[in-house]
């Protein structure tokens, strides 16, 4: 499994919102800027978050974007999944929890990626944006014990 620049940017635009959730609706351009992102690959992300309901879109003057849920409740896994899809470790696993596979009944390695799933779903499932930002801001916070 490897995370395409889509989902990364989509990350990242979201942890941008979320830090900036008390500025109102914010314009493509400025979460742009601030990434180093391109505007252009930030708008073909837009539709896939706002149909899913994490981005609210408000049009016009004072458009822009602003998270559609809090911080806490948009985990990493929604994101990913939404940007790239399925997050399986092998391509014989399918998103109904089927295994497409002709040796399914003999595979000795099928346990080592139901397994490896279950725990990059969990992981991915326990972190917030809320908690990339708490995690960031105490990493970053620039407090100096002499």
């Amino acid at each position: 499994m490897k995370i395409s620049t889509k989902g990364r940017y989509a990350l990242r635009m979201l942890i941008d919102l979320a830090e900036h959730k008390n500025d109102g609706f914010i314009a493509l351009k400025t979460i742009a800027d601030r990434q180093d992102i391109s505007k252009k690959y930030l708008e073909q992300i837009v539709p896939i978050l706002n149909r899913a309901g994490i981005l609210l879109t408000n049009r016009g003057f004072q458009g822009g974007y602003q998270l559609g849920r809090d911080a806490d409740k948009i985990t990493v896994r929604e994101i990913l999944t939404l940007t790239e899809g399925d997050l399986f470790p092998v391509s014989c696993m399918t998103p109904g929890g089927d295994i497409n596979c002709d040796r399914k009944i003999d595979c000795p390695t099928l346990p080592i990626w139901l397994g490896l799933n279950k725990v990059i779903n969990e992981y991915l499932d326990s972190i917030s944006l809320e908690d990339i930002i708490v995690q960031s801001n105490e990493h970053f916070s620039g407090d100096y014990m002499i």
